[in-house]
């Protein structure tokens, strides 16, 4: 066993160049910040006549909420109705609803802070027509584009403890102009692990090369690190900027133990301005067989409903940390007992497929397994439960609404999947963990912009993944000819024999598709003029899951690709296929190769598979001015007898 020591000093570490202080510019004063930027969704729903939704606001130290400034969108005949904020019992505030879509404030002044969060009720009484009643799943009053505006000036941090706030917009990470593989694994473990601890907040990570000169003052809620092999082992604030930089450095074989501080949780006791912490293990969390809808980040499901009460358990196979099958959801929890007069269905499916259903009981009780299709798996499935009532429920208030509960110690069975199900982008990134090697560099110093191209990758893998994941920076030979799931950044080209790519391009510019068929053969397009083009493209190879960032020898198509993506918060988890395509002039193109269909699934649908098999032809004909050849052929084995 390995035990955690941490030393903290007073002396600061030396060797960084820092501007002139900029005075407290970089210190948020009385901001106002969208519920989204503080992680939230920007829209506060209250569902039926009295509607209620807890609400938590993170708060920078020095900085109090005073308003939350909201946009009322009433329900469907509303005439009105009050908004009341409470917090442990204590009504902080009540207001009047403005007329639908007029904007109005909340107070929050008096809301106490407790660690470094407000957490409040928000209810809604609403005013109806007399005879009219709101249980609308679809209806409720939705208070949107959500402020919370803060009064004071953010506390500039003084300690490790305190580095990073509650809420962090932007992580700005310095490492040398070619950082040696050290430098490149603490900076991947640093941008990961601040992604995975702000979650929601989805906080800008950028990683500038580290010249020597000073220091730019950073912007109000943004954070600084430098990353530098050398010197004494440890983490130091510095500079004289109003919030310093933290230097973050150490011999190669240190510097990734005082990277995993900031993110431990040893960091809440550096409370000094230099800390340099002791043998810091990163043990991978490893998934087992059995787990609950509660470790998968749902504590439990309720809702309450006039007649048809419905929830949603999500099956989130980031947070199992693996690629799963053989999925069971032992359901445990409760329904409001029906009437003798009111029938009932309790009702389970998956994207409108019923997967089980039976009779509404009089005991109220719910105890039943279901299995789950390996066929409707995704990254994230979605398992409804409903409770479907029939009857004469008589006028507006003479039926008491029926509630549907879920426990969170619902047991959720499943076995590895080995392939990934399913297979191509939706098998990431539960299929790369829960430790990725990241190929880059040739083992002994790394090429800034690959690092670049590598943090880009890791942060959008992150984003989806309900759970941390462990990074070890490898040379890209080694995480080649790995057994283990690795991330490949070669942006120059694909060279290596050993390991084939669904889509590839060879010296001549010809482009090969593997498998087309689903024979084993594959099919080549030469297109004239050449075109280049950088590509992400995700495999199971060697009972292994591989995801390679290539290009033909045009690594600005990648990067090109790789912006792309960043651009837009929703593009990554809307990924599918397994091949995605960057081309000058036109939009990024996805395909589908049969290697990213389930073997099953393409012998049930031959047709199918033909079909998909013409769109990846379309797809790649249409990146050149003219295709002059299109033959197909053996890449491996015998001539095909036909």
């Amino acid at each position: 066993m390995i035990a955690a020591v941490l030393v903290v000093a007073v002396a600061p570490f030396s060797g960084v160049a820092s501007a002139e202080p900029e005075g407290e510019s970089s210190l948020a004063n009385s901001p106002s910040l969208s519920l989204r930027t503080l992680g939230g969704d920007p829209t506060i729903a209250l569902y039926g006549v009295e509607g209620v939704q807890t609400v938590s606001i993170p708060v920078q130290p020095g900085l109090l909420p005073t308003e939350l400034d909201a946009t009322a969108l009433l329900p469907v005949n509303a005439v009105g109705g009050t908004v009341e904020v409470s917090q442990d019992d204590r009504v902080i505030s009540r207001v009047p609803l403005p007329a639908d879509r007029g904007r109005f404030v909340i107070p929050l002044v008096g809301a106490r802070v407790v660690d470094n969060a407000v957490t409040v009720l928000v209810r809604s009484f609403l005013s109806l027509p007399d005879g009219y009643c709101v249980f609308d799943a679809n209806n409720p009053l939705r208070l949107t584009d959500t402020e919370v505006r803060y009064a004071g000036q953010e506390l500039a941090p003084t300690t490790i403890a305190d580095f990073l706030p509650p809420v962090l917009r932007k992580l700005t990470l310095f490492v040398p102009r070619e950082p040696s593989p050290a430098e490149s694994d603490a900076a991947v473990r640093l941008a990961t692990a601040t992604v995975a601890r702000y979650g929601t907040q989805r906080t800008e990570v950028d990683i500038v090369e580290d010249d020597g000169a000073a220091v730019p003052a950073p912007q109000p809620l943004e954070r600084q690190i430098i990353v530098r092999e050398g010197g004494a082992p440890g983490l130091s604030l510095q500079g004289p900027n109003a919030v310093r930089a933290l230097l973050i450095s150490g011999a190669a074989g240190d510097l990734a133990n005082q990277a995993r501080l900031l993110s431990s949780e040893l960091s809440r006791l550096a409370v000094q301005s230099a800390a340099v912490a002791g043998p810091l293990s990163a043990v991978p969390r490893l998934a087992g067989d059995s787990t609950t809808i509660r470790a998968l980040g749902q504590p439990g499901v309720n809702a309450t409903a006039q007649v048809n009460p419905r929830v949603t358990i999500p099956l989130d196979q980031t947070r199992m940390g693996r690629s799963v099958q053989g999925v069971r959801v032992h359901l445990q929890g409760s329904y409001t007992p029906l009437p003798a007069a009111i029938a009932g269905r309790i009702v389970v499916s998956i994207g409108g497929e019923v997967l089980d259903q039976w009779a509404a009981e009089p005991s109220g009780v719910i105890d039943r397994w279901v299995d789950v299709p390996d066929r409707l798996l995704q990254r994230y499935t979605n398992l409804d439960v409903a409770l479907n009532a029939a009857g004469n429920t008589g006028r507006c208030g003479e039926f008491q609404p029926i509630t549907l509960n879920i426990d969170g110690e619902s047991p959720v069975q499943s076995a590895p999947a080995d392939p990934p199900i399913p297979l191509g982008f939706q098998s990431l990134p539960q299929a790369l963990m829960p430790r990725i090697e990241v190929g880059i560099g040739d083992g002994s110093s790394v090429a800034f912009a690959d690092l670049r191209r590598a943090v880009l990758i890791l942060i959008g893998l992150q984003r989806l993944s309900g759970l941390p994941f462990d990074t070890a920076v490898v040379s890209t030979a080694d995480a080649t000819a790995s057994t283990n799931p690795a991330i490949v950044v070669s942006a120059d080209g694909w060279n290596d024999e050993s390991v084939t790519l669904p889509v590839a391009v060879d010296s001549e510019g010809v482009i090969t598709v593997e498998n087309i068929d689903g024979t084993g053969g594959s099919t080549t397009l030469a297109l004239d003029p050449l075109v280049g083009f950088g590509s992400l493209q995700t495999f199971y190879s060697g009972g292994r899951t591989l995801l390679v960032a290539t290009s033909t020898d045009t690594p600005g198509e990648l990067d090109r690709l790789l912006q792309w993506l960043d651009a837009d918060a929703t593009r990554w988890s809307g990924l599918q296929g397994n091949a995605l395509i960057a081309v000058p002039g036109r939009d990024v193109i996805q395909l589908t190769t049969p290697e990213a269909v389930e073997p099953q699934a393409a012998a049930e649908d031959r047709g199918g598979r033909y079909l998909a098999i013409g769109g990846v032809v379309v797809a790649l004909v249409v990146v050149g001015a003219a295709a002059v050849a299109l033959r197909a052929r053996r890449s491996r084995g015998t001539a095909d007898p036909s």
